[in-house]
């Protein structure tokens, strides 16, 4: 099933109607499996873009930055039309990851809960990041996750 611009508008404003009762912050742990409309859109967007982006997570070409973000790692071996449809998923994908976490963050108290939904989700996308694919720490240095 494809989302139409007319469904995401409707999922929107059906948001607005429908969100669930917000939690203190900082009171309980971020459910990284909440199901409002903002967070279903958005992880279908991700779903849609993840079997183009194996085939570059595959030959080592990009990987997952330590702030969770998707980063051109080593383009050395793409010609230029390789290169510029890695560089285009990357572009699609790391604003749609920041609008999980916010989205996320929204279900759980709003913008004061943001960090803690940022570190859950970069946990969990750790953790779902297959072996030896690239992962980068926090001083920038590339490693295959074992």
């Amino acid at each position: 099933m494809q989302i139409r611009p007319l469904h995401l508008l409707l999922l929107a404003v059906l948001s607005l109607f429908s969100w669930p009762a917000r939690a203190a912050p900082g009171s309980e742990a971020i459910n990284l499996d909440i199901g409002t409309p903002p967070v279903i859109v958005v992880k279908h967007s991700l779903a849609q873009r993840t079997s183009r982006l194996v085939r570059f997570y595959d030959a080592g070409v990009i990987g997952l930055g330590h702030d969770g973000m998707i980063k051109l790692r080593d383009a050395s071996r793409l010609n230029l039309a390789q290169r510029q449809i890695a560089e285009k998923l990357i572009d699609n994908e790391n604003p749609d990851r920041n609008s999980l976490i916010y989205a996320l963050a929204e279900a759980h108290g709003g913008q004061s809960t943001e960090p803690a939904a940022r570190q859950a989700q970069i946990r969990r996308w750790h953790e779902q990041f297959r072996s030896g694919w690239w992962v980068e720490d926090a001083q920038g240095n590339w490693s295959r996750k074992p």
